[in-house]
């Protein structure tokens, strides 16, 4: 049986250039490879696996003969053509908030729930949101270890987390403050230096960080609060783990951090913490604070796992934990679970062709 035919929906924005790199730098599972986008970029021409490719236009017909359409879309967009591409009988992995909470839809960070993703009703497959699948491969281990019982997070998301528009706004404030060491010690002239260049975010973003992420809620609540909420109960099962959250944009380019604080059901120690998370997949252990060793997103960008240290356990509390994790969102937090789930798919095609 011939491979299976991949289509990466979104391959000229920023998660997809770094799908592509992905899929040149992995073992190749796949066949024919379809790069699609919208009208606009629709002719354009990339490299993958060494080729070069052109850019088809985002229509129905361009999904006929694939197997696996790998989405990196805005939700609207993976909400019309995501059945769309299934109808037209492809599987489809989506990188967007569309269908992760709908139940007839697997939620899937591979590490964690593989054994969910052949579950798909509707045809369709999530990948996890980008600060939640950082988190999550920390947390789970410890989960399966201790019986998870409630979490307490405060994420530090960077600038890549808004896209292009995000980093390239980064960017200018900070060309804009540049020099000026008198900027940050009164109140106002971070925000008259960048003057009305705030881009995605709310507020400067430069020489500050931005208690906000995402859309007004229900009850003062961000969607990238309760997507840590949510996502997290449903990719653990724990539908009614108690979580609170609150999301915080920080001026650092490309890496999402989370510092977690987390009730178990049974004592833990920091030791045994840490043994757990030497051994998961997944996750590097950096967690020497006296050599100075900690997980950074500096350190975190460009690589794949998620970094975990400033293991403690809680003062007041045997079966609590307090650590930090990081990770790059632009890989494991987008692309990089994205291309797992779709590797996951294209094995089980290969399987079943062979029998």
């Amino acid at each position: 049986m011939p491979s299976p035919t991949l289509a990466v929906v979104g391959a000229t924005g920023s998660v997809g250039t770094v799908m592509l790199e992905l899929l040149s730098s992995r073992r190749n599972v796949w066949g024919e490879i379809r790069l699609i986008a919208t009208a606009r970029s629709a002719g354009k021409m990339l490299t993958c696996r060494g080729e070069q490719l052109v850019v088809r236009e985002l229509t129905a017909e361009a999904f006929d003969g694939v197997d696996v359409a790998m989405f990196d879309v805005p939700d609207d967009v993976s909400a019309q053509w995501a059945p769309v591409a299934v109808a037209r009988g492809a599987i489809v992995v989506d990188n967007s908030s569309a269908f992760r909470m709908d139940p007839e839809v697997p939620l899937v960070v591979p590490e964690v729930n593989r054994e969910v993703a052949g579950y798909r009703p509707r045809g369709i497959v999530s990948s996890a949101n980008c600060t939640t699948a950082a988190m999550i491969m920390a947390v789970a281990p410890l989960h399966y270890e201790y019986g998870l019982r409630e979490l307490v997070l405060a994420s530090y998301q960077s600038a890549s987390g808004a896209g292009q528009y995000g980093i390239d706004t980064l960017h200018d404030q900070l060309t804009k403050v540049a020099g000026d060491r008198l900027l940050g010690s009164r109140p106002g002239n971070v925000r008259q230096a960048v003057g009305d260049d705030l881009g995605p975010f709310p507020a400067p973003l430069a020489l500050n960080v931005v208690p906000w992420s995402g859309q007004l809620a229900d009850l003062g609540w961000s969607s990238e609060e309760l997507k840590l909420r949510n996502e997290s109960r449903k990719i653990l099962g724990i539908p009614a783990l108690k979580v609170a959250a609150t999301c915080v944009r920080v001026p650092v380019v490309t890496g999402h951090s989370v510092a977690v604080h987390a009730v178990f059901a049974s004592e833990v120690t920091a030791d045994g913490a840490r043994q757990v998370l030497r051994n998961a997949p997944g996750v590097i252990l950096v967690d020497d604070p006296e050599a100075g060793e900690f997980p950074m997103p500096i350190d975190a960008v460009g690589t794949d796992p998620s970094w975990v240290g400033r293991i403690r356990r809680a003062m007041d509390d045997p079966r609590a934990l307090s650590l930090f994790v990081t990770g790059d969102n632009m890989r494991k937090g987008a692309a990089l679970n994205t291309v797992q789930i779709a590797e996951l798919i294209a094995a089980e095609i290969s399987k079943r062709g062979e029998s």
